[in-house]
């Protein structure tokens, strides 16, 4: 494409305006889109939408267009006395004739356990983060597009987490509290706080949306056993779809229930959502996976049977050492991740050969993304 195309004709056609460009492509738009998309009708400070298009009748048309002076597309409106102008940057970056002929192509990079031996390409150091807006683009590219991402170095005072993860965005709130203490507790209401090993899983599947990122803060560490592991959820769930279809199919049709019973709060929490979800684009949006927390299925008998075989397959893959990394945290790491997608466990550890504390943040998904967004000036 290239960088400053020019309009070389324009004509009604229907209900749009067909463009014909100087290299050769060509954009057919809308009159009530371009109506509605009129660029002078957003506030200009909070940059908001202000206009209703409920105030003009569907008819809407142009009464005149042309190329201005200015190179832009001018549109006087049979409604009204409004007129509209369109830079030919604004139009080619909005066009979505061309945006339906372009071909998708994932972001994600998605990994297995050859990830072991390319360790520091999923890590960071804290002075890094702490240096400005380069450090803090390095850690949110490989949280976005690796779902991982190991913080060295950062401090190891309790609750310093706040500070490291304001370079983000704000926290979110759960009924656990923030940060939420992951230590060997007495009469724990979660198993994460106990020295038991824990399952490959993601946190929170009973919510209707998952708390999007995760960050486990490790103040001390000199307990014995208590490694951690990871697991890319997508690259699983890419396997499947590759080498067993209809499993995949399977999984992403089915609505499974995972239950919370939380005596500390007098709640039950329920949800019904398939462990595999999509995207607009039919990419990997999320998994939804924790045994601990999946309730009795109570899915049709015609497709219990082969839900379970879709499952046990799934069970499998989600702990297969190929798809595993394995790694010791230490004092003032920040295990980070994306928490539907990457899945996460522990090793058992022995709670009397040392201590061991983490303290857990969340933080959503539409912050990481959209902070990310503004540090590479992506115009959407």
């Amino acid at each position: 494409m290239n960088e400053n195309p020019s309009i070389s004709s324009l004509k009604k056609n229907g209900k749009s305006i067909l463009i014909d460009w100087s290299d050769g492509e060509q954009s057919k738009f809308n009159f009530l889109w371009l109506r509605d998309n009129c660029p002078s009708e957003v506030h200009p400070t909070a940059r908001e939408r202000t206009f209703n298009l409920l105030n003009v009748s569907e008819n809407i048309h142009p009464k005149a267009f042309t190329i201005n002076d200015k190179g832009q597309l001018e549109i006087e409106w049979s409604e009204g006395s409004h007129i509209s102008h369109y830079d030919v940057e604004w139009l080619r970056h909005n066009c979505y004739t061309m945006k339906s002929k372009k071909k998708y192509s994932s972001p994600y990079f998605l990994w297995d356990n050859s990830m072991q031996s390319n360790f520091e390409d999923i890590q960071i150091d804290y002075q890094e983060i702490i240096s400005g807006d380069e450090g803090i683009k390095k850690w949110l590219e490989q949280l976005h597009y690796k779902g991982i991402s190991i913080v060295k170095n950062a401090p190891t005072e309790k609750e310093s987490g706040f500070d490291v993860l304001s370079n983000i965005s704000h926290h979110r709130e759960t009924f656990f509290k923030t940060p939420f203490e992951v230590i060997d507790i007495p009469n724990p209401n979660n198993s994460a706080y106990t020295a038991a090993a824990l399952r490959n899983h993601i946190d929170l599947p009973y919510y209707e949306i998952a708390p999007g990122y995760q960050f486990l803060h490790c103040l001390i560490n000199d307990a014995t056993g208590g490694e951690s592991v990871a697991l890319d959820g997508f690259k699983v769930a890419s396997y499947m779809k590759e080498n067993f279809t209809e499993y995949f199919k399977i999984l992403l049709d089915t609505p499974v229930k995972f239950v919370n019973r939380d005596y500390t709060a007098n709640t039950i929490r329920v949800m019904h959502k398939p462990i595999f979800t999509l995207d607009h684009n039919n990419d990997f949006n999320d998994i939804r996976f924790s045994v601990a927390y999946m309730g009795i299925m109570d899915c049709s008998p015609e497709v219990m049977d082969s839900f379970y075989e879709a499952y046990r397959k799934l069970l499998s893959l989600l702990h297969d050492p190929m798809f595993e990394i394995n790694f010791r945290l230490e004092a003032g790491d920040i295990f980070s991740f994306n928490n539907r997608r990457v899945l996460h466990g522990r090793k058992e550890y022995d709670a009397n050969s040392g201590n061991r504390h983490l303290q857990g943040y969340y933080i959503d998904r539409d912050e990481i993304v959209g902070r990310l967004n503004y540090l590479n000036r992506i115009n959407p």
